[in-house]
């Protein structure tokens, strides 16, 4: 994603890793508490690497953990765990969503908007008890969630695909990070570093034969997943197309453009999922207008066969509207900054 601290992609590896990750987080109000930076440690080995080289990597399913503590695995499988055996078993007769929310990065803003999210969807698609949050620091303190790892999100993905009625009932999947052309990357500070590939999402779905989704995802050049992940039983929403970056993800803010255009605002209200993704579209136009930024270009996609799950999911949002919570992604630009880029 694009913001005041430009996170721009280049052509050469090296000032990709470099010029993405760089800057620090804000510090939280947890004494002492310094939420993880991006120094380029953790991606030493890749930074070299060509995008051809990248892609590559993502396609089979890239991910690096470097000087975890002693203990760190396996407090990690305990917190993933635990939120796998809560999972409820579907209900035969009922489309029942499964919720899965990943901040697949250490910045505060990915961990705040997948807090925030996850109950935002919970909410809307009744999924009490069927959602499963990933995510790093929200900028109070070190996160007691799982990371929204690759290996993390996949796990997630496989134990949803063990509780649904994969011919019944739908997995709702939101993930939240930066992005690049060759897909959403996972960050945590100097210690972990990977990322998931279009191909390596449409691999895991059709290993799993999870063919019922809806999949938003908030990052830069996000588009890219709508060709392989398309399918008539899909919904798919981006936050750009495969060629644009998007917008908000500075650490200090409490929303992506996306997010809080999508999740924070539309998503509250009791009116279809395509109303919704049609507003938020609206939204990012006109802050990106007001910023003085080239589109973002969100995406949608609605697969025909899909409709009937969707109606019967839409037909749960609360009759009242919710109220958005943070501070709005807008509030947070630097608007000299991005139309001086």
């Amino acid at each position: 994603m694009g913001h005041p601290r430009i996170r721009r992609w280049s052509t050469a590896g090296a000032t990709l890793l470099a010029a993405v990750f760089a800057g620090s987080a804000a510090p939280g109000p947890q004494a002492g508490y310094t939420p993880p930076v991006h120094t380029g440690l953790a991606q030493q080995g890749v930074a070299a690497a060509s995008p051809q080289q990248l892609q590559s990597m993502a396609d089979a399913g890239l991910a690096m953990e470097r000087a975890r503590p002693a203990g760190w695995a396996l407090t990690e499988s305990r917190r993933l765990a635990a939120g796998v055996d809560a999972l409820k078993p579907q209900r035969p007769g009922v489309v029942d969503a499964y919720v899965l929310v990943a901040g697949m990065d250490s910045d505060p803003v990915f961990g705040r908007e997948a807090r925030e999210a996850a109950r935002v969807l919970e909410r809307r698609y009744q999924a009490q008890g069927r959602t499963i949050l990933l995510a790093g620091t929200d900028g109070t303190g070190p996160s007691t969630l799982p990371m929204g790892s690759p290996a993390n999100i996949e796990s997630a993905l496989s134990a949803i695909a063990a509780r649904m009625d994969r011919k019944e009932d739908v997995l709702i999947l939101y993930t939240t990070s930066h992005g690049a052309p060759w897909g959403i990357v996972y960050h945590d500070g100097d210690s972990g570093f990977g990322a998931i590939s279009p191909f390596r999402l449409w691999s895991t779905l059709d290993t799993l034969e999870i063919d019922r989704a809806m999949v938003m995802i908030s990052a830069c050049y996000s588009g890219v997943f709508i060709p392989l992940l398309s399918k008539s039983t899909r919904v798919i929403a981006t936050a750009a197309s495969s060629r644009r970056p998007s917008f908000g993800c500075a650490a200090e803010n409490d929303w992506t453009f996306f997010g809080d255009a999508l999740v924070n605002r539309a998503l509250r209200k009791p009116q279809p999922f395509a109303d919704a993704a049609a507003e938020a579209q609206g939204l990012v136009a006109g802050w990106e207008k007001t910023a003085g930024v080239e589109s973002s270009e969100p995406q949608l996609f609605v697969g025909e066969d899909a409709r009937t799950w969707l109606t019967a999911l839409d037909a749960r949002a609360p009759r009242l509207a919710g109220k958005p919570v943070g501070r709005p992604a807008m509030a947070m630009l630097d608007q000299s900054a991005l139309a001086g880029r």
